[in-house]
């Protein structure tokens, strides 16, 4: 099962706290909750929640029906982007999602380059039409 972004970034954040508290990493360094407050992870995962229950009804789907899901998931991410002012996921976190995204999707027995190609796509740009994070 694809392991969810949000649950990478609790992790480190669990890291972090024990650094902090056993005097191995200074407070100065410390990032992690500053990265992703609990409002952020909370909203994520509320997405990723949705995704997650469409994708169950994906069976037997045509291509504008799993396109309908993808878009809903990036559209939903980019408004939890929009309320952390448009700095919710950089880089790393985009990469993630992206990576959740497709191997959730390919857990349901979907090819994702082959979804691509019929659309002129390449295999990693199935979100780019509407990701704004």
């Amino acid at each position: 099962m694809a392991e969810r972004p949000t649950t990478n970034w609790r992790d480190g954040i669990a890291e972090e706290a024990e650094e902090l508290a056993a005097g191995t990493l200074d407070p100065e360094c410390a990032c992690m909750v500053g990265l992703f407050p609990e409002a952020l992870l909370t909203s994520t995962d509320a997405v990723l929640d949705s995704f997650e229950m469409e994708l169950a009804g994906l069976d037997g789907a045509d291509d504008a029906q799993i396109f309908g899901v993808v878009e809903r998931v990036v559209l939903a991410l980019n408004a939890v982007n929009a309320a952390h002012n448009e700095g919710a996921y950089d880089t790393d976190e985009r990469e993630q999602l992206c990576d959740f995204i497709d191997q959730s999707l390919t857990e349901r027995g979907i090819d994702i380059a082959a979804l691509a190609a019929r659309h002129g796509l390449g295999m990693y740009q199935i979100t780019d039409k509407w990701r704004k994070w």
